[in-house]
């Protein structure tokens, strides 16, 4: 049985530019018609103001929201990535599936309060707490589905292939004992991984080998080719000592190293790629591939400043995603890529050009990286497109009295957090009035897994 809905767009963000007065027809989920300039039909759903196209998050680890703030204090060493991962490793060894769905869950809600409305999950979490598998191999996946399912974002499941310490197949730590599989057990992964989503409306399943530090170099081919049509995402270049760990081993930078392994296309997304040669940022640039950014934890990382000015005029494309959860919101992933630019080269609106706002452009281009890396149809308001939508809050302080870019622009450079008044996923509404519509329950059900976990 077709399920159809009618909306009414009082202005929309369309594929070519602004335009008043849409007027959408929805089956299945899925956008069969747009009208500009259209009186709303008897009966359609309205949305005021100024509505977008959902933002995809394509890079996310659900369980890490669980663990913000806890990381914030300095060692006796100098503190960095290789630090928190410490602290990371302590309290992943705390969860269980529960756990992990009810983490998932709130970090779920939260980025669709915040804007985005599809995720690809880059999920390494598989086995239980002395590192063997679950009677399921997949039940951490499937409680990432489940969270999905009660929240209503769309996703796409990436399950991860970790095999190693570090370069050179180096033995992995203790820590990492529940991330490990070999090609056996990983196919198995990626099947239940399949059966998981099997209930969820358009979700996708791709594969991920986690880093080149963490597989062996013979293994990218092969994972690429277990799913021919699906996304691959990877980790690389993210911090300067995984580069010089690599040209130490291999003799090659990480892009270069990756490139020289596998074919590298449209399929995949090189998630940070912040420390690049001129050289490994054009071939990137060719490929087609996304650069996975995420602005946030690569600030609170201290990784370093991805050159998107640079990568834009190679052609290179991009998207954002919330990576390890320590915040959640796509206007502030969009925010603090272009102030991280601006920071850097000392001029401001880098990623403005002729006629399009910084604002505009960084929505565009973050929707159409996300939904490549994502491997699905979304982040357009355009016929065969999900109809996944982002109302913006029109009598929100940012916002009052302005329409199309200076809407857009005020509401990622002059809101604390993106202003959304209701989102819409595959043309069903989850949030209203700026709050999921099962926020209540995930919270307290979130509330109680915390206190329990830090107690």
């Amino acid at each position: 049985m077709t399920t159809k809905l009618d909306l009414h767009l009082e202005e929309a963000l369309l594929p070519d530019g602004f335009a008043s007065g849409v007027s959408l027809g929805v089956e299945d989920g899925v956008i069969v018609s747009v009208a500009r300039d259209s009186v709303a039909p008897a009966g359609a759903m309205r949305l005021a103001g100024l509505t977008l196209p959902g933002l995809p998050n394509l890079h996310s680890h659900t369980f890490q929201r669980g663990m913000a703030g806890l990381s914030e204090r300095r060692g006796a060493s100098e503190d960095s990535f290789w630090t928190w991962r410490e602290v990371m490793y302590r309290f992943l060894d705390r969860l269980g599936p529960d756990d992990v769905q009810a983490i998932a869950a709130q970090a779920m809600v939260e980025m669709l309060e915040g804007g985005f409305t599809a995720l690809a999950e880059f999920h390494y979490l598989h086995h239980d707490k002395d590192g063997r598998p679950y009677g399921d191999i997949a039940a951490m996946g499937t409680a990432i589905a489940a969270a999905a399912g009660e929240t209503g974002i769309g996703l796409t499941l990436l399950p991860v292939l970790y095999r190693y310490g570090n370069f050179g197949s180096a033995a992995p730590a203790q820590g990492q004992r529940r991330f490990l599989n070999d090609r056996d057990s990983y196919l198995r992964l990626v099947e239940g991984s399949e059966k998981a989503v099997a209930s969820l409306p358009d979700a996708r399943v791709g594969v991920a080998p986690h880093s080149l530090r963490a597989v062996a170099l013979e293994d990218l081919p092969w994972i690429a080719s277990l799913r021919p049509q699906t996304p691959v995402h990877i980790h690389v270049a993210e911090q300067m000592r995984e580069v010089e760990d690599s040209i130490s081993v291999t003799g090659r930078r990480p892009v270069e190293l990756l490139m020289q392994n596998v074919t590298v296309d449209e399929r995949w997304c090189l998630i940070h790629a912040t420390h690049l040669s001129d050289a490994e940022r054009e071939a990137m640039a060719r490929s087609g591939a996304v650069a996975g950014l995420c602005p946030i934890t690569e600030a609170n990382l201290g990784d370093g400043i991805f050159d998107g000015v640079h990568y834009r005029a190679a052609g290179g494309r991009i998207g954002v995603g919330s990576d390890s959860n320590i915040e959640i919101g796509a206007g502030g992933e969009l925010r603090l890529l272009e102030y991280s630019q601006r920071l850097r080269d000392r001029r401001r609106a880098l990623w403005a050009e002729a006629g399009i706002s910084a604002g505009v452009r960084l929505w565009q281009d973050a929707c159409a990286g996300g939904a490549q890396a994502c491997g699905r149809a979304v982040g357009r308001i355009a016929p065969g497109a999900r109809a996944d939508l982002v109302s913006l809050a029109a009598d929100h302080p940012a916002l009052i009295g302005k329409s199309s870019d200076f809407a857009l622009d005020s509401a990622v450079f002059a809101a604390a957090a993106l202003p959304v008044e209701s989102v819409i996923v595959g043309g069903k509404p989850v949030v209203g009035g700026g709050r999921h519509i099962d926020r209540a329950r995930i919270a307290a059900r979130y509330g109680a897994v915390i206190r329990r976990l830090l107690a």
